[in-house]
């Protein structure tokens, strides 16, 4: 499974490598700012793509010495990472085509440029579903996060592309720069959604309230054998839910029956959360409160 995830992970740095050769190589023989511009972008998102490569295959190794929590939030500081880029795409992109607007400037061989801009969204829309498909299944957020920047590259390279074909049929030169700016301010407003995904983890912020809910339920299937739940806590580590409460337990209850009964808990929250980390400490009842 982890070979599996690093080889789609690759996947997009391939693609990616052959994106931004095609659209630097055509930018520069047609002249067209814009181009180059979706260049620019297309490179930050292989560096994304790198990042995201490197955090996958370093969030799957285990806990060790130095690391005893393990290795998820690798996934999140790639994720924050992979998120800024995205703005810095953005406000590079608004720069460029403003500065087109007060210089406007021909395009060279209209139809190689229109040509390339497709054909890097078709293999990028291609390489970013393969992605996003498997960042769910392994509820990655550096693949998510990597997944997004393949598709906001599909959508800057239409943009531009049927900005260049307007521009060639019509000899509007500002439709370039407009339609430029329209798509880096949707891909910076898309980006705001996932840094609100990838960076709340690094503040070891709690699950949300549905998947608290669901914890929960999976406790209170149990109610009639212990007492109360206390001191409840939660947070998220990449793909990884960390999970850790007392069990107050009636204080005549063996160690042996606790612990059952802690193991049958344990696996309970395991079917709705399987890569979860589970920590419970029982408390014989009255014993807290002293």
């Amino acid at each position: 499974m982890k070979r599996s995830s690093s080889n789609i992970a690759f996947l997009s740095v391939a693609s990616n490598s052959l994106v931004v050769l095609l659209k630097v190589s055509v930018g520069i023989l047609t002249g067209s700012v814009a181009v180059l511009s979706e260049a620019i972008h297309s490179a930050l998102d292989l560096l994304a793509s790198f990042i995201a490569f490197i955090s996958v295959k370093v969030s799957g190794k285990p806990a060790d010495d130095d690391h005893p929590y393990g290795h998820g939030k690798i996934e999140n500081i790639s994720g924050t990472i992979e998120t800024l880029l995205i703005y810095v795409a953005g406000i590079w992109i608004i720069y460029e085509c403003v500065h087109k607007l007060i210089s406007p400037e021909p395009i060279k061989l209209p139809l190689l440029a229109i040509g390339v801009m497709l054909l890097g969204a078709l293999i990028n829309f291609v390489v970013s579903r393969i992605v996003n498909k498997e960042a769910n299944r392994i509820n990655s957020v550096a693949m998510k996060s990597n997944a997004f920047h393949l598709l906001t590259d599909v959508y800057t390279s239409l943009g531009v592309g049927l900005s260049l074909i307007l521009v060639a049929v019509t000899g509007w030169t500002f439709l370039d720069p407009i339609i430029g700016i329209a798509l880096a301010l949707y891909i910076m407003i898309e980006a705001t959604k996932l840094m609100k995904e990838a960076f709340p983890p690094l503040l070891d912020a709690r699950l949300n309230k549905s998947e608290e809910e669901e914890v929960f339920q999976a406790i209170r299937t149990f109610q009639s054998e212990y007492i109360e739940i206390q001191c409840f806590k939660t947070r998220r580590a990449g793909a990884h839910e960390h999970i850790d409460f007392h069990l107050i337990v009636p204080p005549e209850n063996s160690i042996k029956s606790i612990h059952h009964l802690c193991d049958r808990i344990e696996d309970k929250i395991l079917e709705k959360f399987p890569n979860a980390h589970i920590m419970i400490h029982p408390e014989p009842d009255g014993l807290q409160e002293r």
